[in-house]
This record gives structure tokens, sequence and C-alpha cells, in this order.
């Protein structure tokens, strides 16, 4: 008998085309839009559905490298997630399940249950964004998890407004 991991968490990084350059506007693509569509086209659709976190960053220039650094620093952030683990930690006790990321069916459902004006905002989405089921479920347990980072015990509008927005468009590139 011979048991393999399951559980991992895939992070992965890739350039927005073949050069590297398409959004910067000192060295632009030469290729653009063509070379985009074609290069990040190579990655399969239920791949990319498989992700739930899609996230664009741009360069970072020299400048930004020396300014102190802006925003929360680690600690606080980490303190942060902990909370929000704990609060994951307690919701699913005795269900076994422990986070967000392994809630599933009428549980996702009870759990991530977003109000009414989020709930239109969500099937409105999937509608325009073409999302697949997969899709539209990983965008609830995304904004179960920012209410939870939030402290909030409920699925607002605005999770789900920023669950979304980690979210690829269908022929965005």
């Amino acid at each position: 008998h011979v048991r393999y991991p399951a559980r991992f968490q895939l992070i992965a990084a890739m350039n927005p085309c073949r050069c590297g350059y398409l959004s910067d506007p000192e060295r632009a693509c030469a290729r653009a839009p063509k070379c985009a569509g074609e290069y990040q086209g190579r990655i399969s659709g239920p791949l990319l559905d498989r992700i739930d976190l899609h996230v664009e960053v741009s360069a970072v220039s020299a400048r930004d490298l020396s300014a102190p650094p802006s925003g929360e620093d680690s600690a606080t952030v980490a303190a942060r997630v902990a909370a929000a683990r704990d609060i994951q930690s307690e919701r699913y006790k005795g269900k076994g399940v422990r986070t967000n990321t392994e809630a599933d069916g009428e549980l996702l459902e009870q759990v991530a249950a977003p109000e009414a004006s989020g709930r239109a905002l969500l099937e409105q989405a999937a509608d325009t964004m073409k999302l697949s089921a997969r899709g539209y479920h990983r965008v609830l347990r995304v904004a179960r998890t920012i209410a939870d980072l939030a402290r909030q015990p409920n699925v607002a509008r605005v999770h789900i407004a920023e669950a979304l927005s980690f979210r690829r468009m269908q022929g965005a590139w």
C-alpha cells in the first residue's frame, strides 16, 4: 500500500509574454498583444481554473528597492493570518475540515453564503467571466477567507468583489 501526499500549495510565476516586457512602457514588447496571447495561451484553461489567486506584479525599479518598505510588516500580516486560521479552526471543529480550502458542497454554501448583493454580484460575474463550477466555488472560498482576515462573520459584497479581482478573466490576455 502506497500513500502519496495530496495536500500542497502551488505558487507559480510567469512573464506576460516571451520577452517579459508586455506592460513596460519603456521596453514594450514589439509583438504585443499577439505575443502575449500565444505565450500565455500555452497554459490550459482547466489548469488556470485550479489556481485561486492570479496577481499581476509590475517590475520593481531600483528606486523602489532602495525606498523604505510601505504597508504592513510581515509580523503584522502573519498575526492576521494566524487569527484567520484560528477562526477557521473554530468554525470547522468536529466537521472533518480545518480550513476554507477544504470546505465543499453544502458546508461551503453554509459558511460562505454571501449576503444578497454579494450573491447577485457573484452570479453576474459567473456569467460575465464564464466561471466554471470549480471557479465559482473557488471565489466563494477566497471570499470567505477575505472575510476571515477582516474578522467579519459574514461574506459581504466587498469580499466577493475582492475575490473576483483575483480571478483571471476569460480571454484577458
